[in-house]
Protein backbone atom coordinates (compact mmCIF):
# COMPACT_ATOMS: atom_id res chain seq x y z
CA UNK A 1 0.00 0.00 0.00
CA UNK A 2 1.30 3.45 -0.92
CA UNK A 3 2.33 5.73 1.92
CA UNK A 4 -0.09 8.65 2.39
CA UNK A 5 0.89 12.12 1.30
CA UNK A 6 1.79 14.37 4.22
CA UNK A 7 1.06 17.90 3.07
CA UNK A 8 2.16 20.90 5.12
CA UNK A 9 -0.64 23.33 4.39
CA UNK A 10 -0.86 27.08 4.89
CA UNK A 11 -4.03 29.12 5.14
CA UNK A 12 -4.90 32.50 6.65
CA UNK A 13 -7.69 33.50 9.00
CA UNK A 14 -8.77 36.93 10.22
CA UNK A 15 -8.02 37.40 13.91
CA UNK A 16 -7.96 40.15 16.51
CA UNK A 17 -4.96 40.91 18.67
CA UNK A 18 -5.10 41.75 22.38
CA UNK A 19 -5.89 45.38 21.54
CA UNK A 20 -8.79 44.41 19.30
CA UNK A 21 -6.99 45.15 16.02
CA UNK A 22 -7.69 42.89 13.03
CA UNK A 23 -4.86 40.97 11.41
CA UNK A 24 -4.39 37.93 9.15
CA UNK A 25 -2.92 34.95 10.97
CA UNK A 26 -1.14 32.24 9.01
CA UNK A 27 -2.26 28.75 10.02
CA UNK A 28 0.10 25.84 9.34
CA UNK A 29 -1.14 22.25 9.47
CA UNK A 30 0.19 18.84 8.50
CA UNK A 31 -2.56 16.98 6.63
CA UNK A 32 -2.49 13.36 5.50
CA UNK A 33 -4.10 12.47 2.17
CA UNK A 34 -4.43 9.01 0.65
CA UNK A 35 -2.68 9.06 -2.72
CA UNK A 36 -5.37 6.98 -4.40
CA UNK A 37 -7.98 9.56 -3.33
CA UNK A 38 -5.93 12.48 -4.67
CA UNK A 39 -5.54 14.04 -8.11
CA UNK A 40 -2.93 16.49 -9.39
CA UNK A 41 -4.30 18.90 -12.01
CA UNK A 42 -1.82 20.72 -14.25
CA UNK A 43 -3.49 23.95 -15.37
CA UNK A 44 -2.65 25.64 -18.68
CA UNK A 45 1.08 24.88 -18.80
CA UNK A 46 1.09 25.59 -22.54
CA UNK A 47 3.91 25.26 -25.06
CA UNK A 48 3.75 29.03 -25.67
CA UNK A 49 2.00 32.10 -24.25
CA UNK A 50 1.21 35.42 -25.90
CA UNK A 51 3.12 37.17 -23.09
CA UNK A 52 6.90 36.76 -23.38
CA UNK A 53 7.28 37.08 -19.60
CA UNK A 54 4.65 34.44 -18.96
CA UNK A 55 6.31 32.04 -21.42
CA UNK A 56 9.73 32.53 -19.86
CA UNK A 57 8.45 31.83 -16.36
CA UNK A 58 6.68 28.65 -17.50
CA UNK A 59 9.90 27.52 -19.20
CA UNK A 60 11.78 28.11 -15.95
CA UNK A 61 9.21 26.13 -13.94
CA UNK A 62 8.45 23.23 -16.23
CA UNK A 63 11.25 20.81 -15.33
CA UNK A 64 10.35 21.02 -11.65
CA UNK A 65 6.70 20.52 -12.56
CA UNK A 66 7.59 17.38 -14.49
CA UNK A 67 9.53 15.96 -11.54
CA UNK A 68 6.54 16.58 -9.27
CA UNK A 69 4.20 14.96 -11.80
CA UNK A 70 6.40 11.86 -12.14
CA UNK A 71 6.81 11.51 -8.38
CA UNK A 72 3.11 12.04 -7.64
CA UNK A 73 2.17 9.47 -10.30
CA UNK A 74 4.61 6.93 -8.84
CA UNK A 75 3.07 7.48 -5.42
CA UNK A 76 -0.41 6.66 -6.73
CA UNK A 77 -1.80 10.14 -7.41
CA UNK A 78 -4.10 10.51 -10.43
CA UNK A 79 -2.55 12.96 -12.89
CA UNK A 80 -4.84 15.16 -15.01
CA UNK A 81 -3.35 17.37 -17.71
CA UNK A 82 -5.54 20.43 -18.40
CA UNK A 83 -4.03 22.59 -21.15
CA UNK A 84 -7.16 24.54 -22.06
CA UNK A 85 -8.17 25.04 -25.70
CA UNK A 86 -5.87 22.28 -26.99
CA UNK A 87 -8.09 19.19 -26.79
CA UNK A 88 -7.99 18.68 -30.57
CA UNK A 89 -4.26 17.95 -30.25
CA UNK A 90 -5.02 15.06 -27.88
CA UNK A 91 -8.16 13.72 -29.58
CA UNK A 92 -8.27 9.93 -29.66
CA UNK A 93 -5.42 9.39 -27.23
CA UNK A 94 -5.96 6.95 -24.35
CA UNK A 95 -5.54 9.68 -21.72
CA UNK A 96 -8.14 11.90 -23.43
CA UNK A 97 -10.56 9.02 -23.97
CA UNK A 98 -10.18 7.90 -20.36
CA UNK A 99 -11.73 11.11 -19.04
CA UNK A 100 -14.37 11.42 -21.75
CA UNK A 101 -15.61 7.89 -21.07
CA UNK A 102 -16.22 8.39 -17.34
CA UNK A 103 -19.92 8.01 -16.44
CA UNK A 104 -21.83 11.27 -16.28
CA UNK A 105 -22.58 12.53 -12.75
CA UNK A 106 -25.06 15.11 -11.54
CA UNK A 107 -23.17 18.17 -10.32
CA UNK A 108 -23.63 19.36 -6.74
CA UNK A 109 -25.59 22.58 -6.29
CA UNK A 110 -23.68 24.41 -3.59
CA UNK A 111 -24.38 28.06 -2.77
CA UNK A 112 -21.40 30.41 -3.12
CA UNK A 113 -20.89 33.61 -1.16
CA UNK A 114 -17.25 34.44 -1.90
CA UNK A 115 -17.29 35.29 -5.59
CA UNK A 116 -17.66 39.04 -4.93
CA UNK A 117 -14.34 39.38 -3.09
CA UNK A 118 -11.98 41.29 -5.42
CA UNK A 119 -8.43 40.30 -6.25
CA UNK A 120 -5.61 42.24 -4.57
CA UNK A 121 -4.04 43.10 -7.97
CA UNK A 122 -5.32 44.90 -11.06
CA UNK A 123 -5.00 42.58 -14.06
CA UNK A 124 -7.38 44.53 -16.30
CA UNK A 125 -4.58 45.22 -18.81
CA UNK A 126 -4.14 41.47 -19.41
CA UNK A 127 -1.33 41.16 -16.89
CA UNK A 128 1.71 40.98 -19.18
CA UNK A 129 4.84 42.54 -17.70
CA UNK A 130 6.68 42.51 -21.05
CA UNK A 131 4.49 45.13 -22.72
CA UNK A 132 2.36 42.95 -25.01
CA UNK A 133 -1.13 44.41 -25.01
CA UNK A 134 -3.04 42.17 -27.43
CA UNK A 135 -3.74 38.60 -26.25
CA UNK A 136 -3.47 36.02 -29.02
CA UNK A 137 -4.15 32.28 -29.22
CA UNK A 138 -0.59 31.03 -29.76
CA UNK A 139 -0.61 27.77 -27.76
CA UNK A 140 -1.20 24.39 -29.40
CA UNK A 141 -0.56 21.82 -26.66
CA UNK A 142 0.79 21.34 -23.15
CA UNK A 143 4.50 22.09 -22.71
CA UNK A 144 6.38 19.16 -24.21
CA UNK A 145 8.64 18.79 -21.16
CA UNK A 146 5.69 17.65 -19.04
CA UNK A 147 5.43 13.92 -19.70
CA UNK A 148 2.03 12.31 -20.22
CA UNK A 149 1.62 8.65 -19.30
CA UNK A 150 -1.05 7.40 -21.70
CA UNK A 151 -1.55 4.24 -19.62
CA UNK A 152 -2.98 6.02 -16.57
CA UNK A 153 -3.16 9.84 -16.89
CA UNK A 154 -6.20 11.87 -17.90
CA UNK A 155 -6.49 14.86 -20.25
CA UNK A 156 -9.36 17.35 -20.15
CA UNK A 157 -10.09 21.07 -19.98
CA UNK A 158 -13.75 20.59 -19.04
CA UNK A 159 -14.74 20.80 -15.39
CA UNK A 160 -17.75 18.50 -15.67
CA UNK A 161 -15.71 15.85 -17.48
CA UNK A 162 -13.03 16.05 -14.80
CA UNK A 163 -15.63 15.88 -12.02
CA UNK A 164 -17.10 12.74 -13.61
CA UNK A 165 -13.62 11.19 -13.79
CA UNK A 166 -12.84 12.07 -10.16
CA UNK A 167 -16.12 10.58 -8.99
CA UNK A 168 -15.49 7.39 -10.99
CA UNK A 169 -12.11 7.06 -9.27
CA UNK A 170 -13.37 7.94 -5.78
CA UNK A 171 -11.10 11.00 -5.65
CA UNK A 172 -11.96 13.72 -3.14
CA UNK A 173 -8.68 15.65 -2.93
CA UNK A 174 -7.14 17.91 -5.57
CA UNK A 175 -3.69 19.41 -5.86
CA UNK A 176 -3.50 22.09 -8.54
CA UNK A 177 -0.45 23.77 -10.06
CA UNK A 178 0.31 25.76 -13.18
CA UNK A 179 -0.75 29.15 -14.46
CA UNK A 180 -2.09 31.69 -14.00
CA UNK A 181 -3.03 32.02 -10.36
CA UNK A 182 -5.30 35.06 -10.66
CA UNK A 183 -7.00 33.83 -13.82
CA UNK A 184 -7.16 30.19 -14.96
CA UNK A 185 -6.13 28.58 -11.65
CA UNK A 186 -9.07 30.31 -9.97
CA UNK A 187 -11.60 30.66 -12.77
CA UNK A 188 -11.44 27.66 -15.12
CA UNK A 189 -14.29 25.17 -14.96
CA UNK A 190 -11.79 22.78 -13.33
CA UNK A 191 -10.16 25.51 -11.22
CA UNK A 192 -10.10 26.26 -7.53
CA UNK A 193 -13.41 28.10 -7.31
CA UNK A 194 -15.48 25.52 -9.17
CA UNK A 195 -13.92 22.44 -7.61
CA UNK A 196 -14.32 23.97 -4.16
CA UNK A 197 -17.98 24.70 -4.91
CA UNK A 198 -18.41 21.07 -5.92
CA UNK A 199 -17.12 19.92 -2.55
CA UNK A 200 -13.59 18.83 -3.45
CA UNK A 201 -10.75 19.47 -1.00
CA UNK A 202 -8.36 21.63 -3.02
CA UNK A 203 -4.77 22.67 -2.37
CA UNK A 204 -2.70 25.03 -4.51
CA UNK A 205 0.97 24.07 -4.93
CA UNK A 206 2.14 27.60 -4.34
CA UNK A 207 5.76 27.34 -5.52
CA UNK A 208 4.69 25.99 -8.92
CA UNK A 209 2.41 28.77 -10.04
CA UNK A 210 2.60 32.28 -11.46
CA UNK A 211 0.30 35.27 -11.85
CA UNK A 212 -0.50 37.44 -14.84
CA UNK A 213 0.42 40.76 -13.27
CA UNK A 214 2.10 43.89 -14.63
CA UNK A 215 3.97 46.01 -12.03
CA UNK A 216 2.79 49.13 -13.91
CA UNK A 217 -0.70 48.43 -12.51
CA UNK A 218 -2.05 48.70 -8.92
CA UNK A 219 -0.84 47.95 -6.32
CA UNK A 220 2.44 48.86 -8.09
CA UNK A 221 4.59 46.08 -6.67
CA UNK A 222 7.00 43.62 -8.30
CA UNK A 223 5.66 40.75 -10.38
CA UNK A 224 6.80 38.31 -7.69
CA UNK A 225 5.02 40.31 -4.97
CA UNK A 226 1.90 40.41 -7.13
CA UNK A 227 1.94 36.62 -7.36
CA UNK A 228 2.43 36.38 -3.58
CA UNK A 229 -0.57 38.66 -3.04
CA UNK A 230 -2.78 36.40 -5.15
CA UNK A 231 -1.53 33.31 -3.31
CA UNK A 232 -2.40 35.05 -0.03
CA UNK A 233 -5.85 35.90 -1.38
CA UNK A 234 -6.44 32.23 -2.19
CA UNK A 235 -5.26 31.17 1.27
CA UNK A 236 -7.67 33.65 2.88
CA UNK A 237 -10.80 33.05 0.84
CA UNK A 238 -10.60 29.81 -1.17
CA UNK A 239 -8.25 27.03 -0.13
CA UNK A 240 -4.96 26.27 1.62
CA UNK A 241 -1.65 25.96 -0.19
CA UNK A 242 1.31 23.60 0.08
CA UNK A 243 4.79 23.25 -1.42
CA UNK A 244 6.14 20.83 -4.00
CA UNK A 245 8.65 19.64 -1.40
CA UNK A 246 5.75 17.74 0.21
CA UNK A 247 5.59 15.56 -2.92
CA UNK A 248 9.20 15.23 -4.01
CA UNK A 249 11.56 12.90 -2.19
CA UNK A 250 14.39 14.60 -0.29
CA UNK A 251 16.95 13.47 -2.89
CA UNK A 252 15.22 15.54 -5.59
CA UNK A 253 14.84 18.75 -3.58
CA UNK A 254 17.28 21.51 -4.51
Amino acid sequence: MEQPLVLHTRSQILQQDERGWNFWQQVHEAQSRNADETSLIICDMWDKHWSKGASERVDAMVERVNEVVKTARARGVQIIHSPSDTMDFYAGTPARNRVQEAPNCALPNIAEERAHIPLPIDDSDGGSDTNETEPAWVWTRQHEKIEIDQTCDGISDDGHEIYNFLEQKGIHNILILGVHTNMCILERSFGIKQMTRWGKKVLLVRDLTDAMYNPAMPPYVSHEKGTDLVIGYIEKFWCPTCLSTDILPASEIS
